[in-house]
């Protein structure tokens, strides 16, 4: 019953989560002020359920510590999405740029959100250092290592992009993507994640305890569920349809601009205006982009 309670709260948590997070990010940009504040407030309060639930060694325990890592990680998600937490760089990649160049231009973009993960993740570390709980700064960790894992293979290049999770605000971003059938680092990502999926597993499998069982079994689908992540970066699934409810609050996709793919794989996403329209507009452009 462990086992079987764990991995599905698990699943639905991943599942409605990010569903959730896709839906807020869509509503219209005079909402997302709002939706920080109470976001920020949820994240307070989880920080203070990880503090607390570090002593607690019982089910529910492990089970807090779990849903509060990942609602603190949808904090980090909606401010990068909503562009208040980014990078001082909100503006499409140089055509001509390539390798090192490429690659400060790309971290640039989001540099100030891998900050504040690391910045939180320090936190919950020192918050709960030497407790006996510690699911939430391991959750944390895996969420932030498979996610840099996910951005670098996109850098490199994989043939789904799924660039339909990205807001109309970060469009901009998909001009550091590459479109390639596949890249050096995917294959070590899978099989490095895969192993700490089986170890996990086994962990949860040889656990003696009730909290040790959930904790390791929430741990195990979570790493599993982001090597499924990995292979739809490369598979031709219709990723999109698992949260088709999330992204409806972004209005008809037919009105969306779709993303244009340069001979050099790199995708464009800047919209085809004329120049007075395209002077006249940087500013708001760039000032709305800018998170």
């Amino acid at each position: 019953m462990h086992y079987a309670l764990a991995v599905t709260f698990a699943l639905f948590l991943w599942w409605f989560s990010t569903g959730a997070v896709l839906y807020i990010v869509g509503l219209p940009k005079r909402m997302h002020g709002w939706s920080m504040v109470v976001l920020s407030a949820i994240a307070l309060l989880a920080l203070f359920g990880i503090a607390t639930s570090s002593s607690d060694v019982t089910t529910l325990g492990a089970y807090c510590a779990f849903t509060c890592a990942l609602a603190v990680w949808a904090w980090h998600e909606m401010s990068f999405l909503m562009g208040f937490v980014t990078g001082p760089r909100s503006i499409p990649c140089p055509p001509d740029s390539k390798g090192l160049q490429r690659f400060v231009f790309a971290s640039l973009t989001l540099i100030y959100h891998e900050l504040a993960i690391l910045i939180t993740v320090g936190l919950v570390a020192a918050i709960t250092a030497g407790a006996p709980n510690q699911f939430a700064l391991w959750t944390l960790l895996v969420l932030w290592a498979m996610r840099l894992s996910a951005k670098f293979n996109v850098f490199l290049g994989i043939p789904n992009l799924t660039e339909e999770f990205l807001p109309d605000g970060l469009a901009f971003l998909k001009s550091y993507f590459r479109k390639q059938p596949m890249n050096l680092l995917f294959p070590i990502s899978v099989t490095v994640s895969t192993v700490v999926a089986w170890v996990l597993t086994e962990q949860a499998v040889s656990a003696s305890s009730g909290f040790a069982i959930v904790g390791f079994t929430m741990l195990a689908v979570l790493m599993a569920l982001a090597v499924l992540e990995h292979w739809f970066l490369v598979l031709p699934l219709p990723v999109a349809d698992l949260w088709r409810w999330g992204l409806a609050s972004r209005g008809p996709e037919s009105e969306r601009k779709p993303a244009v793919h340069n001979k050099r794989g790199l995708v464009d996403a800047r919209p085809v205006q004329s120049n007075a329209v395209a002077n006249e507009d940087a500013p708001l452009i760039n000032f709305i982009a800018g998170r």
